[in-house]
Parts: structure tokens; C-alpha cells; sequence
């Protein structure tokens, strides 16, 4: 059994999730914007702009600049990629609908929500006349001209159930997002009108969905438990995992390894993709070359809290929904990749009216580095993520006294 240190399997991550110091092509088009998605399974989407929108600052951390209106034209024109759950609400590869099309299956099936059933009669009518406007063209939820529904709390439902309705109807894949064209809200429109012609179209079983779904997951990891296979990509999505994994192994596209720690080897037992052998083997041989970038709360790198403590050694929770008091870092804090560690948070935010890219609060992990080299990489990262988001000046507030030269690069 091949056995790995903490470091080479950080590395084969950072590698597998375009995080090393690859080689860009340039321009940066829609088919290395597309090939990224592939790699990675699928891309978080979520409302929160306080810095940007975390689909686009993942993509931005592998890529550095890249014309968003390319993203746009794989979403909504070619429609290569399209909105539907795989970590959370993600942006996810129509290539891959078969994995998809089971969780439709799956909640079209699924009994109806309590709240559904309390008013089924007002609800199917409500149902079918929204299909029936829909197939008419997509829509806003707004623009849907529907009759006023049940009371709840002795108040009008004034469209919250609308919401609540479109959302059960996308979940169950009978409708789709067509566009974002108004404050991030989405144009609805009917599912079977959305995909292109050679979107595959087969029904998966619970045994192929998961077989596709663990490779997956494993291949974007580099190396993985099956906890953290469960909760990567199609997360709580895996089907007769044990048996999966039982063949995979068999059939050795899956490689047992082992990951030893500072203190020992880590809890696994742990896999490894067949096909990654090979660049596993040049990270071995020393093959290896990191950067600086910063990443999105919700990275794919980082999602798995426990995981990125058990690799990198270090504790991140998102503090949104901290009271601010109560926050140790910040709102919307940022992590600082440096090479193949996680040395510091960025607690960062744009302002918008005046254009320019706050960092309120810049902390260092207690073993940062802040050598020569780290502390010119941190101010680039920040000025790149500056005009990435087309701030025309970076604003530094607290700095650590391990880089507080930062300001005057």
C-alpha cells in the first residue's frame, strides 16, 4: 500500500483543483473556464457580494482574470453548465446530467412537504398554472400573473409561495434557470425546453451514480476518506457508497493508500484515483510548484471543514451569522493560500460606492512565514483579487506586525 505525507497529499489536491502553479493558457476562453468546472464537479453559487459572488472568486483564485461574459455564454447560451444542487445550490456540467437527473428522479418521487399538503388543492391548481405560463416563455417569479393563495398567520401569501413552489419544481428538475438578469434573481423557464441536444439522457441507477459520483470526488480531492467522498460534490448524494467502493477497488480504479501526519498515520482508510498515479509520482519526485491566492469562504478546497483541518491544520468557520461582537475574524474572511499551506485571513469587503477593495483585518496563522518572498506574494494576491473586481485602490486597516510592510508594496 503506497503511503503518502500530509504535504503530498495537500499537494495532489491543490493540483488535482488547479491551485498549483499551473500553466495558464491564454486568452483564458470558455472551453479552460468549462475544463476547470470538469475538474473541479461543480462551483458553489451564493448571494452574498460583500467582497463578490463566491462562484466567481473560485474561479478567479485558479484563473486570475477571466472575462465573465464567457462564463455567461456557457450558462445561459450553450447552456454547458446549469444551476442545480451538488455541495449547495452549485453550478454544475449538463455533460453530467445522468448524476443529476437521479436526484430529480428521486424528489419527484419524494411525498409531498407538509406545508404543500395543508392546501394541495390551491397548490396543484397554483402548479399547473405555472407550467402553463412558463411553457410560454421563461419568466421572472414576478412577472407570473397567479390569483392570490391560502392565508398563513392571517396574512396573503404575496408570493412566497411562489418561491417555495418554483423551488420544489427545480429540485424535482421540471424547471430551470435561464438567466440572471435582474439583480441576481433567476428567470424561470420550463426544463425540457432548457437542454441542448446532446445533453445524455440516460436514467442512472443508484450503482452507476454512485460509481461516476465517488471517482469524482476522489479525483478532485486527490486523496480521500469516504467521509469526505460523502461530502464532496454530490453531497449526501451516494447511494450504496459501500458496495461502490467495494468494486472500484476491485477493479483498481480506486488504490488504497495511507496519509501519515506529524503524529502518525491519519484515520483512513483513504483512496486514490488510478489515473492520478502518475502525478502523484512527479509530487513525489519533487515535481511541485505552489503560489499565493486567496480563496472564497465556501472553495471547493476548503468546504469540508474537518477535512481542511485534518490536511492543513486549520480551523475555518464562516462568521455571517456571528453576531459581530462575537466574531473572532470577520464577516466575510477570505484564507490566504501560500504554496501548499494556509498561512492567514484576509477579512476583506468592496466598496462599491467608492470603489475601492477594503482590507479591514489581516491575520497570520501563528507559523506564517514572513520572509521575503511571503510578504510581496500576499500584496500581489490582494492587488490581483483588486483588479479583478475592478477596485481602483486597495484600503489597509490592521495589519500583523509579521507583514506590515504589506501596505507599502
Amino acid at each position: 500500500m503506497q503511503q503518502l505525507t500530509q504535504q503530498e497529499a495537500r499537494r495532489l489536491a491543490l493540483s488535482r483543483q488547479r491551485l498549483d502553479d499551473w500553466q495558464r493558457p491564454l486568452p483564458i476562453d470558455r472551453h479552460t473556464i468549462l475544463d476547470l468546472i470538469r475538474r473541479l464537479g461543480c462551483v458553489q453559487l451564493d448571494p452574498i457580494r460583500h467582497v463578490e459572488r463566491t462562484h466567481l472568486l473560485v474561479l478567479w483564485s485558479r484563473l486570475g482574470l477571466f472575462d465573465l461574459d464567457e462564463l455567461e455564454q456557457l450558462r445561459f447560451t450553450e447552456r454547458a453548465v446549469f444551476e442545480y444542487w451538488a455541495h449547495a445550490a452549485s453550478l454544475v456540467l449538463t455533460e453530467e446530467w445522468p448524476v443529476h437527473n437521479w436526484m430529480m428522479r428521486r424528489e419527484a418521487a419524494r411525498k409531498e412537504a407538509a406545508w404543500f399538503e395543508a392546501h394541495r388543492e390551491v397548490f396543484v391548481s397554483l402548479l399547473a398554472e405555472i407550467k402553463a405560463q412558463l411553457e410560454q416563455g421563461p419568466k421572472l417569479s414576478r412577472e407570473l400573473d397567479l390569483e392570490p393563495g391560502p392565508q398563513q398567520n392571517g396574512r396573503w401569501w404575496s408570493g412566497s409561495y411562489v418561491g417555495r413552489l418554483l423551488q420544489t419544481m427545480w429540485t424535482r428538475g421540471e424547471v430551470m434557470v435561464y438567466g440572471r438578469p435582474s439583480n441576481n434573481h433567476r428567470l424561470w423557464g420550463m426544463a425540457d425546453q432548457f437542454w441542448p441536444d446532446w445533453t445524455p439522457r440516460e436514467n442512472w441507477d443508484d450503482e452507476q451514480v454512485t460509481r461516476f459520483a465517488a471517482q469524482k470526488a476522489v479525483r478532485a480531492l486527490g486523496v480521500a476518506t469516504e467521509r469526505q467522498i460523502k461530502q464532496h460534490y454530490t453531497r449526501g448524494r451516494y447511494p450504496k457508497m459501500k458496495s461502490a467502493l467495494k468494486k472500484l477497488l476491485k477493479e483498481e480504479l480506486l488504490l488504497p493508500v495511507t496519509v501519515r501526519g506529524s503524529e502518525g498515520e491519519l484515520p483512513g482508510p483513504w483512496y486514490l484515483h488510478r489515473e492520478d498515479v502518475g502525478l502523484l509520482a512527479e509530487i513525489q519526485a519533487g515535481k511541485w510548484h505552489g503560489r499565493t491566492t486567496l480563496l472564497s469562504p465556501f472553495d471547493n478546497l476548503i468546504c469540508d471543514r474537518d477535512r481542511t483541518e485534518q490536511l492543513f491544520d486549520f480551523h475555518y468557520r464562516i462568521e455571517i451569522y456571528v453576531p459581530r461582537k462575537k466574531r473572532q475574524y470577520g464577516y466575510y474572511v477570505l484564507p490566504i493560500l501560500h504554496q501548499d499551506q494556509l498561512i492567514g485571513r484576509v477579512d476583506a469587503a468592496l466598496d462599491r460606492q467608492a470603489n475601492r477593495l477594503r482590507i479591514d483585518n489581516l491575520y497570520a496563522e501563528t507559523d506564517a512565514p514572513g520572509d521575503a518572498a511571503t510578504v510581496p506574494a500576499i500584496g500581489q494576491a490582494v492587488a490581483e483579487l483588486a483588479e479583478f473586481l475592478g477596485a481602483e485602490a486597495v484600503v489597509w486597516g490592521n495589519l500583523p506586525e509579521i507583514w506590515s510592510d504589506v501596505s507599502d508594496l
